[in-house]
Order: C-alpha cells, then structure tokens, then sequence
C-alpha cells in the first residue's frame, strides 16, 4: 500500500474530520480545495495543500499528475444552493453544482483506478447525502447527491473484480459551514426527525468514512451508508 489518501473538499467541515483522521492514521493526505486561509492542518508534516477549483471538469487529468498516485479516494467536496428554487435555477448554476458534486467525483473515479488496477488495491469513497435519497430543496443538489449515489453502485460493479472497493455515505444535514445558508425554520423542522433532535458531528460522518476507507473488508462494496440518526429508516 501506498498509504497515501486524496481528500477533496478536505479543508474544512466533514472532509477536514476525514483529513485529520487520516493524518492520525499515518496516511500522506493530499487535499485539494479552492481556499486554505483558515486550514488548519496547513504546514503539517504529511499534509500536501492543492488549490484547485472542482468545476473545472478540463484540468483534472492534470490535477491528477499533481497528486501523483494514491490508494484511497475521498470524493468528498460538495455543496448546495440553496438560495434557488426548482423554476428558478440559472443555467451556469445548474452546470457549477453538477459538476463540483457529480461529474468530478465521477472522472476522478475513472482517472485514479487506473492505477488502482494495476496494483490490485484501492479504496474509494463518495460523499452522497440523505438529499438524494428523499428528496431536497435545492433541486440540482438533490439530483447530484443521487446520481452520486448511483455512480457508487456502478463503479462497485466495475472495479470490484480489480481489488477495488467503492462505497458512499449518505448523511443527513451535519453541523458544517454548508449550515449557514439554511433557514432557521428549516433546520428545525429537520430536528423534528431526528431521534435525538440535533444535526450529525463531521466526525461521527467521518469515522464512517474512515473505515469505509481502511478496515472495510473487500466483500463491502457498492453500499450506500446512511448516517441520519433514524430520519430516513429503511
């Protein structure tokens, strides 16, 4: 094993729990995010700091060659929009979102199990979200978590004969910075279905990604693990 883990969006909220994990774990994280001013793994050993904008479907084979190969996978950045409605959603919005929560984490997928195959290992997991599994607000959000969702069960299908495991999680709403462009009367309603009445830590989300990352056995792949506390029980 190569013990080296890209993160993206491992700056800050549920990807930086995951990069703080892995650096514990004695893994080289590579993260990649758009703004490091408040990272605060900055200047670590075994911390490597890519600025690089996620909607840039273009340059990811190059971003590629910068990270250099890893073993584990954490498509992990995302984020939403909540500020449009469904008949209400600009067209460069649209493609900004798809591409950041879906169309990279896909090409990113296809690039590094490149050369996951050859070695006969690799570990990959998918940030989805509880949004795309009932439903959400931010339509094109909601649209991207479940395609991202989907893509998890088919690249586990695709890769799974190559030593290759690909898994997702699913939270419900977490106490991160993607809390602050919800309303208060929709936060709380979301309480409302929660067992215990309050939002997921980012690191209860990531130790579920952790081990989706390391210790899960290889017969685990193409899973969606839901982490919402009983407000979407199947």
């Amino acid at each position: 094993m190569l013990k080296r883990v890209l993160v993206t969006g491992g700056n800050k909220g549920i990807g930086l729990a995951v990069s703080r994990a892995m650096l514990e774990l004695g893994y080289e994280v590579i993260v990649v995010a758009r703004d490091f001013s408040d990272f605060p793994l900055g200047g670590l050993p075994n911390i490597k700091e890519i600025e690089y904008d996620l909607s840039n479907i273009e340059g990811l084979k190059e971003l590629a060659k910068e990270v250099g190969e890893i073993d584990i996978l954490i498509n992990n950045a995302g984020y939403m929009q909540p500020k449009y409605t469904y008949d209400n959603y600009p067209k460069d919005a649209k493609e900004h979102i798809m591409n950041v929560d879906l169309y990279t984490p896909i090409e990113l997928m296809t690039i590094f199990s490149e050369d996951m195959k050859k070695r006969g290992y690799g570990r990959i997991v998918n940030t989805a979200s509880i949004a795309g599994q009932i439903g959400h607000p931010d339509i094109w959000y909601g649209i991207a978590k479940a395609g991202l969702i989907n893509a998890t069960k088919i690249f586990g299908k695709i890769l799974g004969a190559h030593g290759i495991t690909v898994n997702c999680v699913a939270p419900s709403p977490t106490e991160t910075d993607m809390q602050k462009d919800n309303s208060e009367e929709r936060k709380a309603e979301f309480k409302k279905t929660v067992a215990t009445g309050r939002f997921a830590e980012a690191e209860e989300v990531a130790k579920a990604m952790v081990w989706l990352a390391t210790e899960c056995p290889e017969y685990i792949n193409g899973i969606c693990l839901d982490i919402n506390n009983c407000s979407y029980p199947r």
